[in-house]
């Protein structure tokens, strides 16, 4: 039976790499499953770091070397219906990822109309409206596969990290999303500045830059550096799974709260 839910689909991209990608469409995707939405997570990223966020090394390593996972999803173009594993969280699912997400720029480049194989396959899933959210983690990469996961989302959400280097290359960033406009619908929903050390300068050093490119929001919300993240991801659980009481778990709460009420803004 078809549900009345309005798909949102939200992917999290950066080009550079270690800019807390994976930990915040993770714990965003915990946090709006807590608030009572269905959420579908989509790793991406042949790291498979969204992957053991909420499931033991072992069994995230068996999920990629079957054929249930995206990259044979996308291969053979078929419905990522069939490829959804529940995770231990009400309303969360999870479509895992494969090391061999490296030959998926290959395999594109042999299809047809490449830009939308992942579009497709998201069809059936976004017609049917079983969830209000999916989250897709993009690989720090601006190739084909990022392409393909841009003109399959409606908003698009870039993690910063506060450092010396994590503005780098952020401006091709922005020039990439906008050369997409002829073949992807994909807002930039916002800016989220990540690994915040109030002890040094470079968190009001980078929002000050970030503010001046007038069109582009910048989440209210900033995720500070706290070793709670690190103990989670090694547990392989969200941070307010770990420790409800931790400082980036209330930050991760403030940014859901920021991201569900994003369209009355």
């Amino acid at each position: 039976m078809k549900n009345n839910r309005n798909t949102i689909t939200i992917c999290f991209t950066n080009n550079k790499g270690g800019s807390g990608k994976s930990t915040s469409c993770a714990n965003l995707g915990y946090e709006l499953s807590a608030a009572g939405k269905k959420v579908l997570l989509i790793d991406g990223d042949m790291q498979l770091n969204l992957s053991l966020s909420f499931f033991e090394e072992e069994k995230v390593l068996t999920m990629a070397e079957s054929s249930r996972n995206l990259y044979y999803a996308i291969r053979e173009k078929r419905d990522l219906a069939e490829y959804i594993i529940s995770t231990d969280y009400q309303n969360l699912d999870l479509i895992p990822s494969s090391t061999l997400m490296s030959q998926v720029e290959y395999e594109l480049f042999t299809m047809m109309q490449r830009e939308f194989i992942l579009k497709k396959c998201l069809h059936g899933i976004k017609s049917e409206g079983a969830y209000d959210y999916i989250l897709i983690d993009a690989p720090p990469t601006l190739g084909a596969w990022v392409i393909n996961i841009l003109c399959a989302s409606d908003y698009v959400i870039v993690p910063v990290e506060a450092s010396p280097w994590g503005l780098f290359g952020l401006a091709n960033m922005f020039d990439f999303l906008k050369e997409l406009r002829e073949v992807s619908d994909a807002r930039i929903m916002g800016v989220l500045i990540t690994k915040v050390d109030e002890r040094k300068n470079y968190y009001r050093q980078t929002r000050e830059i970030l503010e001046n490119y007038k069109e582009i929001h910048v989440f209210d919300s900033v995720i500070h550096v706290d070793s709670t993240v690190e103990w989670a991801q090694d547990a392989s659980k969200p941070v307010a799974v770990y420790k409800k009481s931790a400082r980036s778990a209330a930050e991760f709460k403030k940014l859901t709260e920021e991201v569900i009420g994003y369209g009355s803004r």
